[in-house]
């Protein structure tokens, strides 16, 4: 409350020019609370704060500004070397080493999307809504997050508007060394259902396993691919705002509606999730390869290597998608693939015997 007070002289209390006192800031900010964490209306506020119409969701506009811009570099940053070191150790104790989270897209419905538009954001289900593309780790942090496309669009779609590979693409991405099955990689990767590319940045399921390895492989991957659905499953109990149908207009506050509640998501996860508590149903027999991150790739002379600007534009991103499949090799995806498939095996396999 201190904070977004000091930002925005709105939420203090002022005196009209008669001199009654106005709305207490927590007034505003209960009115805010509600509205996001229980979807209510501003007309429902109003019989708790009373407030009215106008002045609750001037309030809900403001309160989601004043979030995105006072915490949205510690609390939707991207992940720090200690952070990462966090993520690979266990992603190394779940049998997947190189494993920084997982990436998935999920739809909210907008029920007052306008006539015109309808046709673009209407779904596979011909319901209208808007697209959240999110990568989420373990602890169902949120280390990324791209909202605003369309809900005609599928997946592909969103991955080739998303700027989820912008660091990697200009070099500014950390290069991660590990091991698997004696073989070293130097390329994270997230868990992916099917629908993404054979990049060597996806690891996917395997469609239809036949081998007792391949079986236990798809099990594992789709059990901890669940992460990100579980993300978007307690954000959605959390905030209930997102839960329902969409009642703005403007699409701009709905994507920072979409950014607070995730922002508030990830301040209850660092406050309530315990990152020294033993998982006693997961146990940790692996020892295997020490991680290695460096902040850029370094170049053969020793300096860190430069890559021409990566240039986007407000559609599209086709250039991006041709640059980055140049830089993939469906050889690695499949030998690392085949490669996890046989770690998975030699570790998870003895433990279900």
């Amino acid at each position: 409350m201190h904070d977004i007070c000091n930002y925005d002289a709105y939420f203090v209390q002022k005196c009209d020019a008669t001199g009654v006192l106005g709305l207490l800031p927590e007034q505003k900010l209960t009115a805010v609370i509600r509205m996001l964490a229980y979807g209510a209306s501003a007309d429902q506020v109003d019989e708790v704060a009373r407030m009215g119409k106008s002045t609750t969701l001037e309030a809900l506009v403001r309160f989601c500004d004043a979030v995105e811009n006072l915490y949205t570099r510690d609390y939707l940053r991207r992940p720090t070397p200690r952070d990462l070191q966090r993520l690979l150790q266990k992603a190394e104790a779940r049998g997947f080493p190189g494993m920084i989270g997982s990436i998935d897209c999920m739809h909210w419905q907008w029920k007052n999307c306008p006539t015109a538009w309808q046709g673009d954001y209407g779904n596979r289900k011909g319901t209208k809504s808007i697209i959240l593309e999110a990568v989420a780790g373990f602890d169902t942090w949120v280390w990324h997050a791209f909202f605003g496309v369309a809900g005609a669009q599928n997946d592909l779609n969103v991955l080739g508007q998303s700027p989820v590979f912008n660091d990697v693409l200009s070099g500014q991405g950390p290069n991660i060394t590990y091991e698997v099955n004696n073989t070293v990689y130097q390329t994270g990767y997230y868990l992916a259902d099917g629908i993404y590319p054979r990049w060597t940045t996806f690891v996917k399921s395997i469609s239809n396993p036949r081998s007792h390895k391949q079986k236990l492989f798809a099990t594992y991957q789709e059990g901890y691919r669940k992460d990100v659905e579980r993300c978007f499953g307690i954000l959605q109990a959390r905030w209930l705002i997102i839960r329902g149908a969409a009642r703005l207009f403007d699409q701009e506050i709905l994507r920072s509606i979409m950014m607070t509640c995730i922002i508030l998501h990830n301040m209850i996860v660092e406050d309530e999730y315990d990152y020294d508590a033993g998982e006693v149903y997961e146990p940790d027999p692996i020892n295997t390869a020490l991680t290695r991150i460096y902040e850029r790739p370094m170049g053969p002379n020793g300096e860190p290597f430069e890559l021409e600007p990566l240039v986007r534009d407000d559609r599209m991103m086709t250039r991006m998608i041709d640059r980055y499949t140049e830089m993939q090799s469906s050889y690695i995806h499949e030998s690392r693939q085949l490669d996890l498939i046989e770690h998975l095996w030699t570790v998870k396999g003895n433990e279900d015997e």
